[in-house]
C-alpha cells in the first residue's frame, strides 16, 4: 500500500474525509487504505457516528451530504441526499479498490470480532504490518 488514511475518531465528518481522500489517491493511481482504529472502529462496528460541534446543524450535515455525493464522495443517502449512509460510502471504496481495514489491535481491545463489517478487512498482526510495511502514514482528519 501507498498511502494509509487513519480515521481514529467517531465524527462522521472525519470518516467522509478519510474515505474521501483515499478515493481520490485511488483516482491518483495510488494503492490508498483507511485504517479505522479506536472509536471511529466502534462506531463503525454498530455504534453511532457524530458530527464536530460545527458541523452538528440540520443544514450544514445537510449540505456536506449533498455536496460531498455530488463530487464522488457517496455519502448521501439514496433516497434522502441531505442524511449520510457511511455504508454506501464504504461499498464505493471497497468497489473502486480502497483497503478498508480494521485495526487489529482494537478489534481484540473492544472485542469487535463478529461486529466489524462486511466492507472492512481483519488482518491477523503479523499480515497487517507486512501489509503496512511502506506505506505512508496519513492520521487523523
Amino acid at each position: 500500500m501507498d498511502l494509509i488514511f487513519v480515521c481514529r475518531d467517531a465524527l462522521m465528518n472525519s470518516a467522509i474525509a478519510n474515505i474521501g481522500l483515499a478515493l481520490e489517491a485511488k483516482k491518483a493511481g495510488m494503492d490508498a487504505g483507511v485504517l479505522f482504529t479506536e472509536e471511529a472502529l466502534y462506531a463503525i462496528a454498530g455504534e453511532s457516528f457524530r458530527w464536530s460541534p460545527l458541523f452538528q446543524g440540520r443544514d450544514i450535515r445537510a449540505k456536506i451530504s449533498k455536496n460531498a455525493t455530488a463530487t464522488g464522495i457517496e455519502v448521501g443517502n439514496q433516497k434522502d441526499s441531505r442524511w449520510t449512509d457511511l455504508s454506501r460510502l464504504l461499498d464505493l471504496a471497497r468497489g473502486k479498490g480502497v483497503h478498508l481495514l480494521a485495526c487489529p489491535l482494537w478489534v481484540q481491545i473492544l472485542d469487535l470480532k463478529e461486529r466489524i463489517p462486511s466492507q472492512l478487512v481483519l488482518m491477523e498482526r503479523e499480515v497487517f504490518f507486512k501489509e503496512l510495511k511502506g506505506a505512508k502514514v496519513i492520521g487523523g482528519f
